[in-house]
């Protein structure tokens, strides 16, 4: 990889990804999403960010590299042993919230609130995605971004089951249908990406 863009890479993915391969989780945010994530979320500068699926905290880390100090990120899981990844190498940064809570309980109770809504949010597992997706589109606000990814194949490299595939079918019907919302297909890119920004 040439020296410029290693030096891109965010200053603590290299101990997370040795320490993922430690524990044999294999479904961590490819690269190039990161990049796109570094990226958007560095369009919001003082911004509130949600990642739905920290994993080990890939994602996280290009999250927070793209976030300035004023910047706030709050992301989740449910998995105990992946989370402790993640907290070992993101808790000490004060501008990310890590929650241990089920997907669709935590967005069903926070679409509910009146709490502030989000200028991105990030759908990388089932639930903001293949379930509880009015929720999570809820929580961006206007000029915000919806991001998921995962859209072309599994992120194990392996073929897609043909329930994944009609998943993903029925998501991209579900998502190109909707008003008030601008879309940026990536379908043929990395793992396949949908970004789609609020009017």
């Amino acid at each position: 990889m040439p020296a410029t863009q290693t030096s891109r890479r965010p200053a603590t993915l290299d101990a997370i990804e040795h320490d993922t391969e430690g524990i044999g989780f294999s479904m961590s945010c490819e690269e190039a999403v990161g990049q796109l994530l570094r990226a958007l979320a560095a369009a919001k500068p003082g911004g509130r960010i949600l990642e739905l699926g920290t994993g080990t905290g890939a994602g996280t880390a290009w999250l927070l590299a793209g976030m300035d100090g004023q910047a706030r990120l709050d992301t989740l899981d449910n998995d105990p042993e992946c989370l402790g990844v993640a907290r070992r190498h993101h808790t000490p940064d004060p501008r990310v919230t890590i929650f241990e809570a089920d997907g669709g309980e935590w967005l069903s109770a926070r679409a509910t609130d009146d709490g502030p809504g989000y200028d991105l949010v990030f759908a990388d597992t089932r639930p903001g995605k293949f379930t509880h997706l009015d929720e999570a589109l809820s929580l961006v606000d206007r000029g915000g971004f919806y991001v998921v990814d995962d859209l072309a194949r599994q992120p194990s490299g392996a073929a897609a089951p043909e329930d994944h595939c009609l998943a993903v079918e029925a998501l991209i019907e579900n998502l190109e249908s909707r008003t008030g919302w601008e879309r940026l297909p990536l379908l043929g890119w990395s793992c396949g990406v949908l970004v789609m920004v609020r009017k």
